[in-house]
């Protein structure tokens, strides 16, 4: 028996856009309006605030139809934010209550918030910048094991919850969606291509935060295996993004002698020139989740070689849509990415066919679909 409608608050830590989030609100402008078989979803966003003004990701949600929660808080440990919670699910009187940040996770289980409504952890991982991370991580041990369900964006996360103690009957795997890929104009391509001083060189692009676990360092290096390689055309590195290992890198590119083949293009708010410009999309990362990177570089029908961690084995298909290496193996990655930039029938091969698995497998409405039904039966076990 389809529900009626389904109402689930989100609690989201992140003060900006990031992919889950982007994720979120697509979702949620898609699951307001029912389909046969699938009940309407509406998705309240409620997120932290610190300060005067409302977060970009609060405006952003908005914008998209979302109603919203703010919860003020001065610090990022505030007790002032305990009765708020709680006024918050008395308000909304959720059917579903979502959390998708460690803190949240902890916060709703410590305040035992779950106890009216079915609550859904989600998992994306965890990537530790300071102490304090490190202590929520290992809070989410015990916070986790009080969800209804998890959901996770890899079977390899989905491992790692089960070795902390989470029962794998209880955890789901969702992998992240992309758009249609649609073409910029001609002239903003050009003017790209221009800012960036290219001229007839192979692109190998980049797209992330430039920080540790994205394997950036390991890419410069494969870059300088292939400077040396002979035979090999005349390319430039692309890396579109900003991060703390900015300097770092720099410095790495010139002890490598690799200056005049790297181009950091900086934080770009739209990428879709530098798809357009690229021969191919290089992922090098140390550990991964279900990459948006990857399935935008697909989306865009570009030829991929990325390593083979957390769930980009199960995005893409070895020889099919892309090439896989291990990870922190620069020579093996110069070796894919030679394959690809001397091969052009393998180039429109693997572009061809990496478009049609995201239009085939990966698209909001696919997401949409299998998200709605996943409430469904959440909603529905006991």
């Amino acid at each position: 028996m389809t529900r009626q409608s389904i109402r689930v608050l989100t609690l989201i830590e992140s003060s900006t856009v990031t992919g889950p989030s982007r994720n979120l609100i697509e979702f949620g402008k898609l699951a307001a309006n029912p389909e046969p078989g699938l009940p309407p979803v509406q998705v309240i966003v409620a997120t932290y605030q610190r300060g005067p003004g409302e977060s970009p990701l609060a405006v952003t949600a908005k914008n998209a139809g979302l109603s919203v929660f703010t919860i003020s808080e001065r610090r990022r440990w505030d007790t002032k934010v305990f009765p708020q919670l709680r006024q918050m699910i008395a308000q909304c009187q959720p059917d579903i209550l979502e959390s998708r940040n460690v803190k949240s996770h902890f916060l709703v289980r410590m305040l035992g918030l779950h106890r009216k409504c079915r609550w859904v952890a989600w998992n994306h991982g965890y990537t530790a910048t300071n102490w304090l991370d490190r202590a929520y991580s290992q809070l989410d041990r015990w916070s986790l094991r009080g969800a209804y369900r998890v959901v996770t964006v890899c079977g390899p996360f989905a491992d790692k919850l089960e070795s902390r103690g989470i029962d794998r009957d209880r955890i789901t795997v969702l992998h992240n969606s992309v758009k249609p890929f649609v073409a910029p104009p001609l002239e903003q391509v050009r003017r790209v291509q221009h800012s960036l001083g290219l001229q007839d060189e192979a692109v190998i692009l980049a797209v992330g935060r430039l920080s540790y676990e994205k394997g950036i360092a390991d890419l410069l290096r494969a870059a300088a295996v292939l400077s040396n390689t002979k035979g090999v055309p005349n390319f430039r590195l692309v890396l579109v993004g900003d991060g703390p290992e900015r300097e770092a890198l720099a410095r790495l590119a010139s002890r490598l002698g690799i200056e005049g083949k790297l181009t950091m293009a900086g934080f770009q708010r739209d990428t879709k020139p530098y798809y357009s410009i690229a021969t191919l999309m290089a992922v090098s990362s140390h550990t991964e989740g279900s990459p948006n990177v990857v399935l935008e570089a697909m989306a865009a029908g570009l030829p991929i070689a990325a390593t083979a961690v957390g769930g980009i084995p199960e995005i893409l298909e070895e020889g099919l849509t892309g090439l896989m290496v291990p990870p922190r193996n620069p020579d093996a990655m110069a070796s894919a990415i030679l394959r690809i930039l001397t091969d052009p029938e393998m180039r429109l091969r693997l572009g061809a066919a990496a478009r049609l698995r995201a239009e085939s497998n990966f698209t909001p409405e696919v997401y949409k679909r299998s998200l709605v039904e996943f409430y469904q039966k959440t909603l529905e076990s006991r």
